[in-house]
């Protein structure tokens, strides 16, 4: 049951993002008074619309990897079992975890057809966080509020975590990866392997 939570979490946050940058929600005279946050989140859909048409999860991948705070994600997943990940072995865990998110995002893509979505032309600052709302409308009728966490990063920024039908992504992530760890001895390292294991 929580594998299917977190599949459906998941998935929406990253498809709704991918599928919704469509010409309909936004005109160019709204778009110039955005702040740069709102224009991050923008370039980031452009790019999960690409990979939305080609389907594929690397495709999806690739852009998780661009644009969102993989390690921050990552680590956070973790959750107590942090301390257990070598720093040697970071680098193939931050992987695992862009392809396992990538390849759910890619599955799930289809069952969510969007007609359109509205963007807040401003993020909302909160602490070190902005918080970009936006409401997606599906070609059903149905309407998501997803709202969006990013974190300032190098001069931009990168998606730190999605908030879905009021609930944050992260910490489904972060029980299902310390359930796992738990049930496999309290060895971190199968969680990397099954995870880069997956195709």
């Amino acid at each position: 049951m929580m594998l299917k939570a977190l599949r459906r979490s998941v998935c929406l946050a990253v498809v709704l993002c991918a599928l919704t940058t469509t010409p309909l929600f936004v005109n160019m005279v709204e778009a110039r008074k955005e702040d740069a946050a709102v224009k991050y989140m923008r370039r980031a859909a452009n790019a999960l619309i690409d990979a939305q048409r080609k389907g594929s999860a690397g495709a999806f991948a690739r852009v998780i990897k661009t644009y969102g705070h993989v390690p921050a994600i990552s680590l956070y997943a973790l959750g107590d079992f942090r301390s257990g990940l070598p720093r040697s072995r970071r680098g193939s865990y931050y992987n695992g975890v862009t392809r396992f998110i990538g390849r759910y995002a890619a599955n799930e893509a289809p069952k969510y057809p969007v007609s359109r979505v509205v963007f807040a032309r401003a993020g909302i600052r909160d602490g070190r966080s902005i918080l970009i709302d936006s409401r997606v409308i599906l070609k059903s009728g149905t309407t998501y509020d997803v709202r969006w966490m990013l974190v300032p990063n190098r001069g931009s920024f990168k998606v730190r975590d999605a908030q879905v039908l009021g609930f944050w992504v992260s910490p489904f992530l972060q029980t299902l990866f310390e359930n796992y760890i738990k049930d496999n001895g309290g060895r971190v390292g199968d969680l990397v392997t099954v995870l880069n294991r997956m195709r």
